[in-house]
């Protein structure tokens, strides 16, 4: 039988004038950006979160200190990238990665695609193993009001 397990991810940026805004490995034009050690992509840190969860490992931050500047700044992509070597050493592979973002603006459907290409390329997937959807809060919370975006992400591994 194979061994099974999903992980849960879900990470919290504060939006700022004047920062870029990287969410998905893809830079979207926007007059805020999110508030973050290292670029501050959101939907990476959650899918990161979700596979780390599947494993028991704890968090992005156990693995990747905001205390560290060998981190300031980085491309989260190159995080992600280094956590599916953990799940490789770890002996399983990925079946499937999903991720919701919560953000009242900009709309991000025109981007979507280009984030599943991104996320599957770093982790090595087939984009069909990706999914990425996005939904305002309807300016309800933190998000609507546009003080901060919110990324849930489940992930499925297998050995």
């Amino acid at each position: 039988m194979n061994d099974v397990r999903i992980g849960h991810g879900y990470d919290v940026h504060a939006l700022a004038e004047g920062l870029r805004l990287v969410i998905g490995g893809v830079e979207i034009e926007h007059t805020k950006g999110c508030v973050a050690h290292s670029d501050g992509d959101v939907a990476i840190h959650a899918i990161c979160d979700a596979l780390l969860g599947a494993l028991a490992l704890g968090d992005i931050g156990k693995l990747f200190p905001d205390t560290s500047m060998e981190f300031k700044g980085i491309d989260s992509k190159i995080l992600l990238r280094r956590v599916c070597d953990v799940v490789a050493e770890h002996g399983y592979k990925i079946s499937n990665v999903d991720c919701t973002i919560a953000m009242q603006r900009p709309k991000l459907r025109p981007h979507i695609d280009t984030m599943r290409a991104t996320l599957a390329a770093v982790m090595g997937l087939d984009v069909e193993r990706v999914s990425v959807k996005a939904t305002t809060t309807e300016y309800l919370g933190f998000e609507g009001r546009e003080e901060g975006v919110s990324v849930h992400s489940v992930a499925l591994l297998y050995k």
